[in-house]
């Protein structure tokens, strides 16, 4: 309940903030004595968001709330040292003591503990029901130095006793209070010069891409400079460090990204910005929509709102290249928390080894017990409601404080499981397709795709996107699951991850495969003037469709074979943001009003699912028993050579590769409740997964048919040779490369 190291106080009231004890001539407390003030209690307070400079605020010095006057040169997040004199009150309950521990409390005098001989775990106790306490209500008891909130019955009353099992009491031996956390040691600065030649066809105030120590950074090309001009620039030393990839999937992406895009750092502002690199190692620049090189990233410029807890934005789809994002994680008193170093080691670490250095950084940014917590109190008929209301009213700080749960009327100390039912509870209703925020995906029924109609469905739609996106958020950084599976594009706008023109047949495989046959069309010289296009399209909304103007004026504009490329652009985007960009405009400022952006950039779009919906419970017997074969392998089925390699290699996969490989083959991780025999297509109807056999001329690699859950497996010569293709077609798919 309490710090580690710290003894029973009352709970603060009217949002009063409880303070770390620094010394006490006379207390049990366990802080640093100074003995130049006796009788009096020292204590250290965090000036609270959004008080100025002479004004006053309240806290919980000991026993009694005083009020504290901000000093001229203070402000919010920053300690103060008060001094107090010592409470007579606290004094008399100092002199009590438990029995079984000197140093902490006495329990409450409503509380006696029994012996149960048929149970010798946890001890029991029987706690009687104060006055004026109601059904349902709260009421604090101290037992073996803790403080716990006790709910109490709906069929009891004053007087009556009530049996409740507290947690285990700290060790106080071998535990102590956990000091203000000390500033970490300073970074180390140093920097390296490096000498580089303009190369050929770079122009002044152009960005070209290097490698500079081991290390792909940009480079903008002086004003006064010109191809073959040599000219310096510097970059920290603790960037240039080599780095060896901890992970297999690491090392076969250093081998095989050759081309595509990348995330490299900006010399002028050390800020992460993506570029597209040719198979010479050459930046590849782009004037106008290419449906193989053209990419964007979402860009969301926060705005501060008309409440200070809320904050708005502004959101849009850039070109990649445009889009940048900081490369250093700073704490609540500002100061470099993690850097670019810190975050390319981490970014050639195995997934776990990811996992763990993300929670670790969580816990360093999360907010000290002392420093306030969060309890939240909702009715199960009323779950979502009620944890809208409680979530949306906390501020950003409040968000990364630590949250204890409890069902009203119902008893239980939440130790974790409340918190992980919360979490799994809010999502399943929020994701459910009845309430209209969310629906099955078209071309995957086990992901969930924003319903742009959701406003004609739901009341105040997009506090709900604000709300979902704060939840994710809050369980992200408190290792707690979510359960809805979102569409690829999703996580990537989550991640500012470029997105191009083949995330469309994750979406909506027939507007695909028609813009490509547009493509062909327009190659093979035809006119596409005679197909009567024009710059629009049609949303469906109750039953009625209503067209769409892709740009201004687009119903007066028609496609060309001079502007289809516009044409293209222009459907990608609406596609891809602008269909659904008030609803997930709220979700990402829900979601970084807890995470902040760059944490998230150590991650691929397949991890960051695996993350936050944790990694699937696969049956292989069920996954193989309800397996069909196709092709080279029809004949034979599960008994041709190729196929008994397959599954023995999926066998020998960790948890996280045959996730990865669901996610390859089907579009997400996720596994239907009733297993494999029930795994449906992009029609709806089932689909189980395919194993369909190709000679080895026809393609090099496997590849995906997500849309009806079918892995195309070329006959190699050897298992060794799958068993490397495999992997590798595995592992690129996530970076959205082209392997063939």
């Amino acid at each position: 309940m309490f710090k580690k190291g710290f003894g029973f106080k009352k709970k603060p009231k009217n949002g009063s903030k409880e303070l770390k004890k620094l010394s006490s001539s006379s207390s049990a407390g366990t802080g640093d004595e100074l003995t130049e003030n006796p009788g009096q209690s020292v204590f250290r307070v965090t000036v609270p968001d959004n008080v100025n400079p002479g004004e006053e605020f309240q806290v919980y010095a000991g026993s009694r709330i005083v009020r504290v006057r901000c000093p001229p040169d203070s402000r919010p997040g920053q300690s103060l040292q008060i001094t107090v004199p010592i409470d007579p009150d606290a004094l008399e309950k100092d002199s009590r003591t438990s029995p079984s521990n000197p140093s902490l409390p006495p329990d409450s005098d409503n509380v006696q503990m029994i012996n149960e001989p048929g149970n010798p775990g946890s001890a029991a106790y029987m706690v009687t029901i104060p006055e004026g306490v109601q059904g349902g209500q709260q009421f604090p008891v101290t037992i073996q130095g803790q403080q716990l909130m006790v709910t109490c019955p709906q069929n009891a009353r004053p007087g009556m006793s009530v049996r409740i099992v507290p947690p285990p009491p700290p060790n106080i031996d071998q535990q102590s209070p956990e000091p203000v956390r000390p500033p970490p040691p300073p970074k180390d600065e140093s920097t390296q010069l490096f000498e580089v030649e303009v190369p050929s066809g770079v122009l002044p105030g152009q960005p070209f891409a290097l490698l500079a120590g081991g290390v792909r950074v940009l480079v903008t090309c002086p004003a006064n400079a010109s191809q073959g001009s040599r000219i310096r620039f510097k970059l920290p030393l603790a960037i240039t460090q080599p780095r060896e990839p901890t992970s297999e999937l690491q090392q076969l992406r250093l081998k095989y990204d050759k081309d595509g895009w990348q995330r490299t750092i900006r010399i002028s502002d050390m800020k992460f910005q993506w570029v597209r690199v040719d198979d010479k190692g050459e930046v590849e620049n782009t004037t106008r929509f290419d449906i193989v090189k053209s990419a964007y990233v979402r860009k969301l410029d926060f705005r501060p709102g008309d409440d200070p807890r809320i904050r708005t934005g502004v959101l849009t789809l850039v070109p990649a290249t445009d889009a940048v994002m900081d490369s250093k994680i700073k704490s609540a008193d500002n100061r470099d928390l993690v850097t670019y170093s810190e975050i390319a080691d981490a970014q050639v670490k195995a997934f776990d080894e990811k996992s763990e250095w993300f929670y670790h950084t969580c816990n360093q940014l999360c907010v000290e017990w002392n420093e306030g917590h969060m309890r939240m109190n909702v009715r199960r008929q009323f779950l979502l409601g009620d944890s809208v209301d409680a979530v949306m009213s906390l501020s950003r700080k409040d968000l990364r404080k630590l949250w204890r749960f409890e069902f009203i009327g119902e008893m239980g100390i939440d130790a974790g499981g409340l918190a992980r039912e919360w979490f799994q509870l809010v999502s399943e209703e929020i994701f459910d397709p009845d309430m209209g925020l969310w629906q099955s995906s078209a071309t995957n029924q086990m992901c969930m795709e924003i319903n742009p109609a959701s406003e004609f469905y739901c009341e105040d739609h997009l506090v709900y996107y604000r709300f979902l996106g704060r939840v994710m958020g809050k369980g992200l950084f408190d290792r707690q699951l979510v359960s809805g599976h979102m569409v690829g594009y999703i996580y990537k706008h989550m991640l500012g991850w470029p997105v191009t023109f083949g995330d469309l047949e994750q979406i909506d495989e027939e507007l695909f495969n028609n813009l490509k046959q547009l493509e062909s069309m327009v190659k093979n010289g035809d006119d596409i003037e005679m197909l009567c296009l024009d710059f629009t399209t049609t949303k469906e909304v109750m039953d009625t469709k209503e067209e769409v103007e892709l740009v201004p004026g687009g119903a007066n504009k028609e496609v060309t074979n001079d502007n289809y490329p516009e044409y293209l652009e222009a459907l990608l985007k609406y596609r891809m943001l602008d269909r659904v960009k008030p609803q997930l405009n709220e979700l990402l400022l829900g979601f970084f009003d807890v995470i902040p952006e760059p944490l998230l950039t150590v991650f691929d779009f397949q991890e960051l699912e695996l993350l936050m919906c944790g990694l699937p419970e696969i049956d292989m017997d069920d996954w193989k028993a309800n397996t069909e074969y196709s092709g080279e392998c029809d004949e034979d089925g599960a008994d041709h050579e190729i196929c008994q390699w397959f599954w023995d290699i999926v066998s020998d996969f960790d948890q996280e590769m045959k996730a990865r490989l669901l996610q390859f083959v089907t579009g997400t991780s996720g596994v239907p409740a009733r297993g494999f025999s029930v795994l449906q297509g992009n029609d709806g109807n089932v689909r189980k997964f395919t194993i369909h056999g190709l000679t080895q001329g026809i393609c090099l690699y496997p590849r995906a048919h997500t849309c009806f859950n079918r892995i195309d497996l070329p006959v190699y010569d050897t298992k060794e040779e799958l068993y490397e293709r495999l992997k590798l077609a595995i592992t690129m798919v996530s970076t959205g490369f082209d392997i063939e």
